[in-house]
């Protein structure tokens, strides 16, 4: 979601034009009629005179339509916005929200390394902090994870005090000076430079007083990633910018990306640990960072991984680090040593078609105008996305494990020491289950997690399968030393299925062996059984669907595919080379030309149906939205409160849907409010946030169900307090690069973690009558060129299985209620209008009720709302005319706009807002003073109108005795 204010304003003043050219029509109109009618042209005084009073009248009354017009057309949503009552948080609400955040951080920080038991730091109170990144910490992201500085922030610095230790303010103050502020970077403007003082900026004195204060030292390196951009893989590439932090020598070189350490950030690591022998690394960042230079420092004892830490959560962090808290994350992503030896990294970023300038479009946006042409991206990876693909191309004996990876998918180390024992596994009535004892068999108290795998049989060039796959997780609760509990895994057959786009075309559960264990991590295995599924089971029939969908799942995104060669287990991943490189050709084929399709293409008379017919509008049934609360959504009487629905009606709540759906007096339906962003609730209009979260990796690091949901509930507590109904998160696109800017948004590269976190949030809002906008739907799982008509090339069996998975979840297990489309083409089709992913799919198989809303709406060549409403897409995050507005009113098209209507209003009745009947709302602020501004002057026009008559009628009649005069004067007639 684009984080476009400026923008906004930019763009609602270009589409005031059309009203201004009018009023400026008129006032010429006026001067050239005051300047024409003169005493040469006409003679009469009072006539003249009437002419300019009337011209000037006309300007005034005109220009009071052409405001109230502006007013109440483009203007509307953002003042409706704007000037919408304040409603802040309650002081119990914060104090509650701020102790949850920090809470949960506490289960989010990962340590990845503690050599010789560094941490806790139990021996001193005194700590060294080096690096520029611990006096600017990254507690969110840019964009619509933008933080809010209404409520205060916990930092790294302020979170060690409250935790009692003392830091070298000394050190403190040199980074202060170097820099106070972090560079630029944003919506649309990218400066990567690191600010880091060079070691030869340390004195001798400033050490040897270190030395002196403590002999711990803690190092802080940070990344920072945002919406709209990706991480630069090459700091050396054509427009990256970046500046040195030294004129001596270049802090990267050609080829080296930005998760490698800088030139001036190992001088810093050589310096520290040429002084100190007891270093903590604390890497604060969403994408995982290489740490292949952790083999060079063994004075770096200790490693925690801080995700965006949000409102307090670096309290949580000083007292992991005092030992008042036992650390019990995972990692949600794997760690390589190489960050540039993942199989997505010839396959991301920027790759511009050279042969559709036919296909280019027209973009009209914040007061500018361009060309956009389709690009693409080619996920040549398939279903092999992070671990699955290392552990399954280790066992292939394709790569070395070990010397790729760092730290697995599911790693985290502990202060205490855990014994996982696996019971008896159960296999009956399509389920299988078992108990697994943990036992804390160290010395303090803390939390573990049961990871459950399974590798199911795989035959050589069948169906692909990873040979690694999460299917369960749980948390222990915290143990004390010596304590055990019992933790049950139970899921379903199905869940080991395999979609078949090839053969069934259909999941399927293909008869043999599947080993099933428990892991410390996705590649070290505790203990594992064997369970035998005596007959392959198909899912392509009525009573036999795939995890109880409604309808059977088939291949739905065949023309997805394209002519991409795509990674292939078969004959131990023999085309790894092949598949991974970067793309061969960079053409559109001629067949997928014939699909694609953009708003210089797309006819909406082209796509009526002739059968349709046309709904009953604007009926007088009596029906109020509030009477449809709770109801079945094919209930009768929804048909009845349609068709008191006017076109104009419709077209106003589908087209200006930015940040909250428009009020319709007729049916009782008020307007309502929805707001980004991943973490907290930012209402940008009129400064008021709710308290700031960790952000999703954060959340996915502590594999805890139990925090997802409380986070949701909490939230949700939050938006009723703010008078917010809506939310834009949580996002659950797939960390299918470790480059990707909002990876920090979402939450992991694995799909069951992510749906499982996914979903516990979306319910846990749903509590409390708010919904949540799942996104980006689907395989927005990159920034770069993603509104560029991004086609983006996929196989059916990895969509589904990793790309669609946490939204599927997120449905069926969380109740979403409503959708965010993502910006991206799916094949030759923009996710937002592709009726195969949000007709067939979200509705008719996962059974999804509620609506779906684009993307920010700016148009972007290929956005438009015709195409969208008739395709499965119902709302246009839109605060200002471009082309979200609905220009067909043929009778497929006012059907569909009845659909989407009924979508929209089917979500709305059942929020919060309608708990209790009919809520009652003010006319908004602006509009009350429009009203009495118009009615001002009304009165005015009409005073001045008498005035200028009874003006007129008085020079006539002066006119008239100063005629008759001299008449009368006259001598007699003889």
């Amino acid at each position: 979601m684009l984080d476009i204010n400026m923008s906004d304003v930019i763009a609602v003043l270009s589409s005031l034009v059309p009203y201004l050219v009018v009023l400026g029509v008129v006032l010429v109109a006026a001067i050239i009629i005051t300047f024409a009618v003169n005493k040469k042209t006409v003679k009469d005084v009072s006539v003249r005179k009437l002419i300019h009073s009337e011209s000037w009248l006309v300007v005034l009354v005109a220009a009071t339509v052409a405001i109230a017009l502006m007013l109440t057309g483009p203007m509307a949503t953002l003042l409706n916005n704007a000037t919408a009552k304040k409603y802040k948080l309650s002081d119990e609400t914060i104090a509650t929200a701020n102790a949850q955040a920090q809470e949960l951080y506490g289960e989010a920080v990962t340590m990845l390394q503690n050599n010789d038991g560094n941490l806790p730091l139990t021996g001193t109170n005194k700590l060294n902090v080096f690096g520029w990144g611990s006096t600017q910490p990254i507690l969110g992201g840019s964009g619509s994870g933008s933080m809010s500085n209404e409520h205060p922030m916990a930092s790294i610095l302020s979170g060690l005090k409250q935790a009692g230790f003392e830091t070298n303010s000394a050190l403190t103050d040199l980074y202060t000076k170097y820099r106070a502020e972090r560079p630029v970077l944003n919506m649309f403007q990218q400066d990567w430079t690191l600010p880091e003082v060079p070691a030869d900026q340390y004195s001798d004195s400033l050490i040897s007083d270190a030395k002196s204060f403590s002999d711990e030292a803690m190092v802080v390196i940070t990344r920072f990633g945002g919406e709209n951009a990706d991480l630069p893989r090459d700091m050396k590439a054509e427009g990256v910018t970046y500046v040195n932090n030294s004129k001596d020598y270049e802090d990267y070189k050609q080829g080296e990306s930005i998760l490698q350490l800088s030139q001036t950030e190992r001088n810093m690591l050589d310096l520290v640990t040429k002084n100190f022998d007891k270093v903590t690394l604390v890497y604060n960042g969403s994408n995982p960072l290489q740490f292949d230079f952790l083999a060079n420092y063994p004075q770096i004892k200790s490693v925690l991984w801080c995700p965006p830490a949000g409102q307090t959560g670096f309290n949580a962090l000083g007292d992991i680090l005092a030992g008042k808290v036992n650390p019990s994350g995972k990692t949600s992503d794997t760690f390589l040593k190489d960050v540039r030896s993942t199989p997505t990294l010839n396959n991301i970023g920027n790759f511009p078609y050279d042969n559709v300038e036919d296909m280019s479009a027209k973009v009209s946006f914040a007061g500018s105008e361009y060309m956009s042409s389709p690009t693409f991206v080619n996920y040549v990876e398939g279903i092999y996305v992070g671990y699955k693909f290392y552990e399954t191309a280790a066992d292939e004996g394709a790569i070395d494990y070990d010397e790729l990876v760092q730290y697995p998918f599911g790693y985290g180390l502990s202060y205490t020491t855990f014994d996982q024992k696996m019971g008896d596994v159960t296999y009956a009535d399509g389920k299988v289950s078992f108990d697994v004892t943990v036992t804390n068999t160290g010395d303090v108290a803390g939390k573990d997690v049961v990871e459950a795998y399974y590798n199911p049989p795989y035959t050589d060039g069948g169906i692909e399968k990873a040979s690694v796959n999460l299917v369960a997780f749980e948390k222990t609760k915290e143990l004390a030393p010596g304590e055990s509990e019992t933790v049950s895994i139970e899921f379903d057959d199905d869940d080991m299925a395999s979609y078949d786009s090839k053969g069934a075309k259909a999941y399927v559960l293909e008869q043999g062996d599947y080993e099933v264990s428990i892991q410390s991590d996705s590649h070290t295995v505790i203990d594992s059984a064997t369970v035998n599924v005596p007959e392959t089971v198909t899912y392509d029939s009525e009573d036999n669907t795939h995890d109880g969908d409604k309808t059977v799942a088939t291949n739905q995104f065949d023309n997805a595919e394209g002519y991409v060669t795509y990674l292939s287990r078969a004959n131990h991943f023999e085309n790894l080379e092949e598949a991974i490189a970067a793309p061969a050709s960079m053409s559109m084929s001629d067949e997928t030309k014939k699909e694609f399709t953009n708003n210089d293409i797309y006819k909406p008379s082209e796509h009526d149906d002739a059968s349709d017919e046309m709904p009953t509008t604007g009926a007088k049934n009596g029906v109020r939205l509030a009477e449809l609360r709770g109801k079945d959504y094919d209930d009768p009487q929804w048909d009845k409160l349609l068709d008191q629905l006017t076109f104009d009606d419709m077209e106003n709540m589908i087209a200006m849907a930015g940040y909250g759906t428009a009020a319709i007096d007729s049916i009782g339906k008020i307007k309502l409010t929805d707001l980004d962003g991943p973490a907290a609730l930012i209402n940008n209009f009129t400064g008021v946030s709710s308290i700031a979260f960790p952000s999703a990796v954060g959340i996915a690091n502590t594999w805890n169900k139990d925090l997802a949901t409380e986070f949701g509930k909490t939230l949700g507590k939050m938006a009723r307090e703010m008078h917010v109904d809506g939310w834009y998160a949580p996002g659950m696109n797939i960390h299918r690069s470790p480059f990707s800017g909002r990876n920090f948004e979402y939450f992991s590269e694995d799909a069951l973690l992510s749906g499982v976190m996914a979903a516990g949030e979306v319910a846990g809002a749903r509590s409390q009558g708010v919904y949540s906008f799942i996104k980006h739907f689907a395989l927005n799982d990159q920034e770069t060129n993603r509104t560029a008509m991004l086609v983006t090339w996929a196989n059916e069996q990895s969509i589904r299985e990793i790309y669609l998975k946490p939204f599927e979840m997120a449905v069926k297990d969380g109740g979403a209620q409503a959708v965010m489309t993502a910006y991206n083409y799916i094949g030759p089709t923009y996710a937002g209008a592709n009726p195969a992913l949000l007709n067939t799919v979200l509705r008719d198989e996962w059974g999804f009720r509620g609506f779906t809303l684009t993307d920010y709406f700016a148009g972007f060549g290929y956005q438009n709302a015709d195409q969208e409403i008739r395709n499965g897409g119902d709302a246009m995050l839109a605060t200002m005319d471009v082309t979200n507005h609905v220009t067909s009113k043929s009778a497929t098209s006012v059907k569909a706009m009845r659909t989407a209507s009924h979508n929209i209003l089917y979500t709305a009745v059942n929020s919060w807002q309608y708990e209790n009947g009919e809520p009652k709302v003010a006319m908004p602020v602006w509009k009350t003073g429009m009203w009495i501004g118009v009615a001002i002057v009304a009165v005015l026009v009409i005073g001045l109108e008498f005035l200028t008559i009874q003006k007129y009628l008085k020079r006539r009649k002066q006119a008239t005795v100063s005629i008759a005069a001299p008449a009368a004067d006259a001598p007699a007639e003889a």
